[in-house]
C-alpha cells in the first residue's frame, strides 16, 4: 500500500508541478487521472511489474512518459554527461529452493507446519543461503517493543540468542484504543518490520509474528502472498543486523494452541502484554525446527527521477526540486482466462 501511494503521489506531484509551471496558483490532483493510472499499471500488459524483468522496463517507460508530459526534466544518473531519467538501485532477491520444512514441537508432540497455511516464512534476507534450525526454544515476548522514551520494555533483559521470539502485531494499546502509543494510530513499534529488526538487534534466531486480522489490518491471504515467494531488500553491508535468520508469521489459532500446550492462556498473556508489567515467557518444552535452501542474488532495479527547475535561476544549485517514484509490484498467477490475479486461499490453522 505504501509503495502504491508513493507511486501515485509521484505521478500526481509531477502533474501538480506542471500546474505550477503553467502559473496555476493551486496545484490540483485529478482523481480520475489517478484512477486511470492504477488501471493502466495494474493491467495484464504490465505483467505484475516485477523488478529486473521486462515488466519493469514497461513500468519505467510509462513513468518517464508521464514525467515528460508533465513538463519535468531528467533528474537521474549521468549518462554521457547528461542526466537520464533513472537511478540504479541494487536489490537483494531471495527465493526458496525446494519445499521448506517446519516442525513445531511441544513436549513429545510434533506437528508439521505447512508453508502458506499455518505459517508464512520469508526467504531468508540475513545473507543465508541455507537455514537449518533444530528445536530452537520459543519465547513469547508480548508486542516485542523496546521504547525507552515511553518507559516500555517487553524484553526485560531476556537472552534471545539461539531462540525464536513469538510476538504480537501492532502496538500494546491498539485494542484498548488509548495509551502510550496513540491507541488505534499505529506507531513504528507496531509494524512487522520493527518486530523483525528489534529481535535481530537482540540476537534472536528468528521471529514468529502472530497474525490477527484487526491489528494487522489485513487477512491471512495478504500475509501468505507477501511472505512465501520472492523477497526483495536493499543491499546491506550487514543484513543480519536487521534480519533474523527466520522471519515468519503464524496463524492466530496456531499461537493459541501453542501457548495452551505450554500451559499459558493466549488471551490472558495478551492482556498482560498491554501493560508495562508484562514479563516475557519461555514456552515450556516448545520449539521450532526449520530446514530450507535459498537462492540469493543481487539484481538492479530503477527509480525514476524528474526535476522541476526554478523560474528565477534555472539550472542553479538549490533552485530545482527533484520528484521521484517508487512502484509496487505483484506476483501474477494464471487464471483460466489467461489473465493474472492474486491468489487467495484459506486453510485450517492448526495442523491436524
Amino acid at each position: 500500500m505504501t509503495q502504491r501511494l508513493a507511486f501515485l503521489c509521484g505521478v500526481g506531484l509531477a502533474w501538480s508541478a506542471a500546474s505550477a509551471l503553467a502559473a496555476d496558483p493551486v496545484p490540483r490532483f485529478d482523481p480520475q487521472r489517478l484512477s486511470q493510472i492504477v488501471k493502466t499499471v495494474s493491467g495484464d500488459d504490465f505483467e505484475g511489474r516485477a523488478p529486473a524483468t521486462p515488466a519493469e522496463g514497461k513500468t519505467v517507460d510509462y513513468l518517464v512518459a508521464q514525467f515528460k508530459a508533465a513538463g519535468l526534466v531528467p533528474g537521474g544518473e549521468l549518462e554521457g554527461g547528461w542526466r537520464g531519467w533513472t537511478q540504479s538501485v541494487p536489490l537483494v532477491k531471495t527465493e526458496f529452493r525446494g519445499t521448506p520444512q517446519f516442525t513445531l514441537q511441544v513436549g513429545p508432540q510434533r506437528d508439521a507446519l505447512v508453508q502458506g497455511e499455518q505459517i508464512a516464512v520469508r526467504a531468508a534476507l540475513d545473507g543465508s543461503t541455507s537455514v537449518a534450525i533444530q528445536q530452537a526454544p520459543l519465547v513469547f515476548v508480548g508486542y516485542g517493543v523496546s521504547a525507552p522514551e515511553r518507559r516500555w520494555d517487553d524484553y526485560k533483559g531476556i537472552d534471545l540468542k539461539g531462540k525464536i521470539a513469538v510476538v504480537l502485531v501492532n502496538d500494546p494499546d491498539f485494542e484498548t484504543g488509548s495509551g502510550d502509543f496513540g491507541g488505534k494510530a499505529m506507531t513504528y513499534y507496531g509494524r512487522w518490520t520493527y518486530k523483525f529488526e528489534e529481535a535481530a538487534r537482540r540476537g534472536a534466531l528468528g521471529v514468529l509474528i502472530v497474525h490477527e486480522t484487526a491489528p494487522a489490518a489485513y487477512g491471512w491471504a495478504t500475509v501468505k502472498n507477501s511472505n512465501t515467494a520472492t523477497m526483495l531488500d536493499i543491499e546491506r553491508d550487514q543484513p543480519a543486523a536487521v534480519h533474523p535468520k527466520l522471519e515468519a508469521w503464524i496463524q492466530r489459532d496456531v499461537a493459541v494452541e501453542l501457548l495452551r500446550r505450554a500451559g499459558l492462556d493466549f488471551e490472558a498473556q495478551k492482556k498482560l502484554a498491554q501493560t508495562r508489567e508484562f514479563q516475557p515467557q519461555v514456552l515450556k518444552d516448545a520449539s521450532l525446527s526449520a530446514e530450507y535452501a535459498i537462492d540469493r542474488q543481487v539484481i538492479v532495479s530503477k527509480n525514476v527521477v524528474g526535476r522541476v527547475e526554478g523560474r528565477k535561476r534555472p539550472g542553479e544549485t538549490g533552485s530545482t526540486a527533484p520528484i521521484g517514484t517508487t512502484w509496487a509490484w505483484a506476483r501474477p498467477t494464471p487464471r483460466a482466462t489467461g489473465s493474472t490475479t492474486a491468489r487467495s486461499t484459506t486453510a485450517p490453522a492448526w495442523p491436524r
